[in-house]
């Protein structure tokens, strides 16, 4: 229970982040577009140090969710974040949420619901060998360097959102997938073991890797472009390293229909989710923002 209660104060932070770098995002000339100049102006937006606290307020609900369970359970659990986005860009912005969103927030709800009370995902190793570690690692890091160059040399619109969304997701399973590895360090050894574990600085690096590649898909394109390929990216890898790394189970035979329907409810949902009306929270995140 104390499990999913983190994860999904996890996903609200995380969401609030969302909101306020979108709002910092939109503010910064194009032409920063992934380069550090892109940071620079990042930081002259106070909005943008509150979506730092949020991501801060979101590594530590998720950490604490990782130490109790299994990195499957966990993940998947972050597709709440779009629907807490937008529901929290409307009021935050007083906006209505159209009839039809309302609608594919339940679905995501009950398709999370649903796909991880059949799945029931449990077991797995609480610290992984830096031997397995390698071929994850090196997958992991090969994919986010195809997302990046492909997305490069294209124009900004939605594609470019979309792959960088999507190297921004692996980077973020990623992160996850290291920090189980150390919190589970912590939580038997204490902190002097966390400390001189490699993978603390791991998912240190990958978070802060993964935080730009974000910044660079909401200021490349649309949150219909970006968000899908984020939240469903995300909580895909995630569980494939959780299975592969650390050898999680998840039930299989007559389950599987009603995890296929939960994985359908959730990703209608989300497809749906970011194409709210213009003018709503997922296209504009409120009236400019001053330093």
């Amino acid at each position: 229970m104390l499990t999913v209660l983190f994860a999904v104060l996890a996903a609200l932070s995380n969401a609030s982040a969302v909101v306020l770098q979108r709002a910092a995002a939109r503010r910064v000339p194009r032409a920063d577009a992934f380069s550090l100049r892109l940071v620079r102006d990042l930081l002259r937006h106070p909005v943008w140090f509150a979506g730092i606290a949020a991501v801060i307020c979101a590594a530590v609900f998720q950490g604490l969710a990782l130490s109790e369970g299994s990195l499957a359970l966990v993940q998947p659990i972050f597709v709440s974040e779009l629907p807490f986005a937008l529901v929290l860009g409307c009021l935050a912005f007083r906006r209505r949420l159209p009839a039809y969103a309302w609608a594919a927030v339940a679905m995501v709800a009950v398709g999370l619901a649903l796909a991880l009370a059949a799945a029931a995902p449990v077991g797995g190793h609480q610290r992984v060998s830096t031997e397995r570690w390698l071929p994850a690692l090196a997958a992991s890091l090969a994919a986010m360097a195809l997302c990046v160059g492909a997305a490069l040399p294209r124009p900004r619109g939605k594609a470019r959102a979309a792959l960088f969304g999507a190297a921004a997701a692996i980077g973020y399973a990623l992160t996850a997938a290291l920090m189980k590895d150390a919190t589970g360090a912590f939580a038997r050894h204490g902190a002097g073991a966390f400390f001189t574990s490699w993978q603390t600085y791991g998912f240190a690096a990958a978070g802060a890797v993964s935080l730009f590649l974000l910044s660079n898909a909401m200021e490349s394109g649309p949150l219909v472009a970006s968000q899908p390929a984020l939240t469903l990216g995300d909580a895909l890898v995630s569980l494939t390293l959780g299975l592969l790394v650390y050898e999680e189970r998840v039930r299989t035979g007559p389950w599987i229909p009603l995890e296929g329907v939960g994985v359908v409810l959730i990703t209608v949902g989300v497809l749906i989710l970011p194409r709210v009306e213009p003018g709503s929270p997922a296209e504009d995140p409120g009236p400019p923002v001053t330093s």
